[in-house]
């Protein structure tokens, strides 16, 4: 099963900013485990939603040419609990981005109130980790997931 952490994508401006929805059901089975009884998103799945969102948005400025990965994540901070029924919007922009690494800024807001931040770096891993041997083809943005975001909506060239 591919764990995607958003359900879909409200604003995508390529290369600088992006907004995608993520709506919180309590048909989600991590919910049910995370504290048995008393569902909330663990604060692990709003990073990676903030991850999903800014990583994609990231491999698009460059036409998913690069292995783009998670390498820090700067800041995450969020000042309340997320619960089944709440929609959770990610907003990712892009500070700066060279050929090694991408520096993102991440707002997170819950029910279009504004509850967390995240702030993520990414390295393009063929640029910044030179002597190791990485596979020819693109493991991180493959064929299908390139086929996955055309529900998106997001134009991958």
């Amino acid at each position: 099963m591919r764990w995607i952490w958003i359900d879909r994508f409200a604003e995508f401006e390529s290369g600088r900013r992006a907004v995608a929805i993520k709506n919180v059901s309590l048909a989600e089975e991590h919910l049910h485990d995370h504290f048995p009884g008393y569902p909330v998103v663990p604060a692990s799945l709003m990073i990676e939603g903030m991850a999903q969102t800014a990583g994609i948005l990231v491999g698009e400025a460059r036409n998913f040419a690069e292995k783009v990965i998670l390498a820090k994540v700067q800041r995450a901070r969020f000042e309340h609990e997320v619960r089944p029924g709440d929609q959770l919007t990610y907003e990712a922009t892009i500070e700066r981005i060279d050929d090694a690494a991408a520096y993102t800024v991440g707002r997170v807001c819950c029910n279009g109130k504004p509850m967390g931040e995240v702030d993520i770096v990414f390295s393009h891993i063929d640029q910044n980790l030179s002597g190791l041997e990485f596979p020819e083809e693109n493991f991180v943005f493959t064929e299908d997931f390139k086929s996955l975001l055309r529900t998106y909506h997001i134009d991958h060239r």
